[in-house]
């Protein structure tokens, strides 16, 4: 029997739609409000987080293989079928964004919204719906 903490797993699925307005208003006048471009940052970075953190603990909770990095989590979702391939990737391009945002963030473009964004309010949708839906057919009820 799996492990599951689906409240933590709630808990950090549950500020998605935060982002995602977060998203919405930074890209409102792209480029001309620095604490615009500053609280999508921050909105990135809270993604990946998500992303990671939510796939970390499915691979706990369901006894995957280990991952080694940011992106084998996602490659772990993918080849575990919580998420497809196109999502996959979407995803794989998000977390690679960890480095350049949390260690080299002196040189991170702040001129207009990250091409990225457009994506992400589809892309983390679907992943918050498909990290449900996984569980609800794994998980078999007590």
């Amino acid at each position: 029997m799996y492990y599951v903490n689906r409240e933590q797993i709630e808990r950090r699925l549950d500020v998605i739609p935060e982002l995602l307005q977060v998203f919405t208003l930074a890209n409102t006048n792209p480029g001309e409000h620095l604490l615009a471009r500053y609280a999508e940052e921050r909105a990135l970075h809270l993604a990946i987080e998500i992303v990671t953190d939510v796939g970390s603990y499915l691979i706990d909770g369901f006894i995957m293989r280990d991952a080694s990095s940011y992106e084998d989590i996602v490659d772990i979702m993918v080849d575990e079928q919580v998420v497809d391939k196109e999502l996959g990737n979407l995803l794989t391009q998000l977390v690679r964004l960890r480095r350049p945002l949390v260690q080299e963030y002196f040189d991170w473009d702040r001129s207009g919204g990250h091409e990225l964004v457009q994506q992400l309010d589809e892309g983390l949708t679907s992943f918050a719906n498909k990290v449900r839906s996984y569980i609800d057919k794994e998980v078999i009820p007590s």
